[in-house]
């Protein structure tokens, strides 16, 4: 998995690159963890993502609780297979997807 952060003012967005799995999350996690501070929007850019898991998921609910403290989250770009994830777990109705 690549992660590739671009910050604009108080906005970040992480794009994401390849399997978001048991064996990625971790990194993507501590990236959110690490580089939220003072972020009002955060924004997922999952057009290069293939694949997502419930370890994944669970980052994503992770960064929408942070982010409903300080600011707004956003997911945009995700494929046909992530939102078929996304409403099977009920995630399309926590997210906003752009």
């Amino acid at each position: 998995m690549t992660i590739t952060k671009n910050t604009n003012g108080d906005a970040l967005e992480i794009a994401i690159e390849g399997r978001l799995d048991t064996t990625t999350a971790p990194d993507l996690e501590k990236e959110v963890k690490d580089s939220v501070e003072g972020i009002k929007k955060l924004t997922f850019d999952m057009a290069k993502l293939e694949y997502i898991s419930s370890a994944g998921l669970r980052v994503l609910l992770a960064s929408q609780k942070i982010m409903n403290k300080q600011g707004e989250m956003s997911v945009k770009n995700a494929n046909e297979d992530i939102m078929e994830i996304f409403e099977v777990t009920g995630f399309s109705d926590i997210l906003t997807i752009e």
